[in-house]
């Protein structure tokens, strides 16, 4: 690993840091940034994605993406998690918290508008940042983009429905401008510019695709840490005048995260799949769309709604919790060890493989 991907923890605190100081520092600059968006897709932010992803998507094997379906639990696992699970325990989560633990300190208004923005968060699963995830956990390019694309066609017809279920109201409504820029910006350009760069890379050689492919590593990670300097920024004010508030709603967010993430990990554990996609299909289940969640918040409840703060403090508390389970996922990779036992029959023990790479010399002699 290069120094940004070894202290990536680091730079991402320092970048927070950042954020909020410059936010608060040059408050008129990133006004003017955050005024750049269309359809509630900020412009330069979507910039600074599209350099996170463009690299992960120049290593897509087209060739190996039909073989996704040859092991399809962990798609399965994917769906049942974003689909089946994550929105209800949102929810579940969303009135303990507001409606009871934290009923002294929040007024009914303010906490129905919390969990409303929560449930919006917990019913959109991740599109863009987890091509990024999978890349810190060495996780199959070409499996998380089968999941990414398969989620993003139920969300179309899942989405408003689920969401209308949970909030007990029948008028939401896709905000399908915002939901067709954000795929278009975050998967189907970088996409299709990662194919034609592959393409013409592999007609000199394959040395020239992984030495680009190394080049452009530190730029995927100098996006990332960009990306965290403008949400901060963008919210700097309300981080600091509103802290309690911040902390409240980032409580249950924060165990929804993990509490998904293990629940996920435990399936891929009893589904027996393989750590490079057992790792992006518990990342997927676990972030969120965080752009498409505060779009509708602000329609459905106004833009100064509890909804839409508990969905900014959705956005504020993922890339530091996630990182922390990218480093959780790469601590449990098997060793080279553990993998030989996992493709051998269960008649083998740990000696017969230990001694296969043995002379019959040397074996006469033990």
């Amino acid at each position: 690993m290069g120094i940004f991907e070894r202290f990536l923890t680091v730079w991402v605190a320092l970048g927070i840091g950042a954020g909020v100081v410059l936010g608060l520092w040059l408050p008129g600059v990133f006004q003017t940034v955050a005024a750049l968006e269309y359809a509630q897709v900020n412009l330069v932010v979507a910039v600074f994605i599209w350099v996170m992803i463009y690299p992960m998507m120049i290593q897509i094997d087209w060739h190996a993406v039909k073989d996704v379906g040859k092991r399809p639990q962990g798609l399965l696992l994917t769906l049942v998690v974003n689909w089946l699970i994550k929105p209800f325990t949102m929810a579940a989560l969303g009135v303990l918290f507001f409606q009871y633990l934290f009923a002294p300190w929040v007024d009914p208004q303010s906490a129905s508008e919390y969990i409303a923005g929560m449930i919006l968060l917990g019913v959109a699963p991740c599109t863009a940042m987890v091509f990024v995830w999978s890349q810190l956990v060495k996780g199959d390019a070409n499996y998380t983009l089968v999941q990414v694309s398969v989620n993003d066609l139920i969300m179309v017809v899942a989405y408003a429905p689920i969401a209308a279920f949970l909030l007990g109201v029948t008028n939401v409504t896709v905000p399908w401008e915002t939901l067709v820029l954000s795929t278009v910006l975050y998967v189907v350009l970088p996409l299709v510019a990662g194919m034609l760069t592959r393409h013409l890379l592999l007609q000199r050689s394959s040395q020239a695709l992984s030495d680009y492919v190394a080049a452009l590593k530190p730029w995927s990670i100098v996006g990332l840490i960009a990306t965290v300097v403008l949400l901060f920024g963008f919210q700097a004010e309300t981080i600091v005048d509103q802290p309690v508030v911040i902390g409240l709603i980032a409580v249950p967010l924060v165990l929804q995260t993990y509490g998904i993430f293990f629940i996920s990990w435990w399936m891929a554990k009893r589904l027996k799949l393989p750590h490079n996609v057992a790792g992006p299909a518990c990342l997927i289940g676990t972030s969120n769309f965080f752009e498409l969640a505060v779009a509708v918040a602000i329609s459905l409840f106004g833009l100064n709604s509890g909804a839409a703060l508990a969905t900014v403090v959705g956005v504020l508390v993922e890339v530091p919790v996630m990182l922390s389970l990218v480093a959780m996922v790469n601590a449990w990779r098997p060793s080279s060890l553990d993998r030989a036992l996992s493709d051998t029959p269960k008649h083998q023990d740990f000696y017969q493989i230990r001694n296969k790479s043995r002379s019959p010399k040397t074996m006469e002699k033990s």
